[in-house]
Order: C-alpha cells, then structure tokens, then sequence
C-alpha cells in the first residue's frame, strides 16, 4: 500500500493570493468544499461540507506558515462521513506547500498517512483521492485564470 499522494500544479497568481486560496474559508469554498463550519485557525477542528450537505469531513488544522505551508488532518473515505475529533482514529495529513517562480506560485499537495488506515478503507480511499486531488487541483487553477 502506498502511503502518499503528490500532485502538483503552477498557477499564474502570487503567493499571497494562492495561499489565502488554500487557508481561508470564504476562498476555499469557491474550490474546495461546498461550505465550512467552524474557523481554520491552527488547533481548530472545522467541518468541510461537500455535496449540498450530503457528505462532511471534519478536519484538525495541524500547521499554518502563511504563504509557504498550511496542512490539515482529516479522515478520507469517500462518500462516508466523518465528524468528530480527528486525533482519536486514523487519518491522513493533508499539506499544503507553495513555492513562488517568478510571476506564478507552484502547488503542491500531499496527503500522507494511507498505509495506517485499516485496510477495508486504505486502498479505496488512495484511489479516490488521488483523483480527487487532480480534479480539486483543477477547479483550483481555474479559480486563477477566472480572476
């Protein structure tokens, strides 16, 4: 079982603008989730709401640098909800790296941890999430050639 997913992208926008993308709620709802419950300061455990309502996530902010890193545990699965606190079963660390080249910022997301999933839900949520993150990475660089 492979433990980490890396994909990467470079979108024409700065730093600044791309990592206010990834850690703020009012932005990241325009690529991410459908909405958030709750604050995404570090040591807050907000809630990712996808699918009109149908599927939430809550997720552990584990670490902000602005404008160069912000990571969040949560627990993948799917369609499978889960709400609660992160830290009592397996999940996975999502983290966010940002890298400026010139006038673009290179993206780069992993999410590391699927090897200590039990096994009826690791393989199945690698494969998810490694097209998940292509597809949100997509809906990601297209937020920046919209604006």
């Amino acid at each position: 079982m492979q433990d980490s997913i890396i994909k990467e992208i470079t979108v024409k926008a700065p730093k600044e603008r791309v990592y206010k993308a990834i850690s703020d709620a009012n932005e990241l709802i325009k690529w991410f989730p459908d909405s958030i419950e709750g604050s995404m300061e570090v040591g807050q455990t907000p809630v990712f709401v996808f699918e009109g309502g149908s599927h939430k996530a809550s997720v552990y902010i584990e670490k902000a640098t602005p404008t160069d890193y912000f990571s969040y545990r949560w627990v993948p699965g799917g369609s499978n909800s889960f709400t609660g606190d992160v830290s009592t079963v397996p999940n996975t660390l999502v983290e966010f790296t940002l890298e400026e080249m010139g006038d673009e910022t290179k993206v780069t997301v992993k999410e590391s941890g699927f090897s200590k999933l039990p096994a009826e839900v690791a393989e199945k949520s690698f494969s998810d999430n490694s097209g998940g993150w292509q597809y949100m990475l997509d809906r990601l660089e297209k937020l920046f050639i919209q604006s």
